[in-house]
């Protein structure tokens, strides 16, 4: 692999394999390790999505970022916002509030974010797939411009 890969790569491994963990500690911390695998369980294909999903977006990011900096891209600064991975992991993780919130007296958004638990996953991934082709888009443009 070029060394001009080896970092992004690396970082978004490490990105996914931190949200991963995120999940797991929340869940446990919240509901305990049995339902921290149940639940992984049921839903796995939809997690390891989002995770590889928000790693693939952060060595897309590292990516630029070297790009930008190591060929001196001048004034073309790419801005590059955390919203879609933000969005991904408040899908991902918003329906476990539910054993939370209603403590904070939200419960009513709380039971909506349960119910419509998958819907949230899609969007998700839809968030995901969105952020992904946004940053390959300006990937081929700054490689352009340089």
């Amino acid at each position: 692999m070029p060394d001009n890969i080896v970092k992004p790569v690396s970082f978004g491994i490490f990105a996914s394999l931190v949200l991963l963990g995120i999940y797991f500690g929340t869940i446990t911390l919240i509901s305990g390790w049995s339902f921290a695998k149940d639940q992984f369980s049921d839903f796995w294909y939809f997690v390891v999505s989002l995770a590889v999903g928000f790693g693939i977006q952060i060595g897309l990011y590292m990516y630029l970022r070297d790009l930008i900096k190591g060929r001196q891209g001048g004034g073309k600064v790419l801005g590059v916002t955390g919203a879609t991975s933000t969005m991904s992991m408040v899908s991902c993780c918003a329906h476990y509030l539910a054993n939370l919130l209603p403590v904070l007296a939200i419960s009513g958004m709380v039971t909506l974010a349960t119910q419509y638990q998958i819907q949230l996953f899609w969007a998700g991934l839809i968030f995901n797939f969105g952020g992904i082709a946004y940053m390959i888009n300006k990937v081929i443009k700054i490689k352009k411009l340089l």
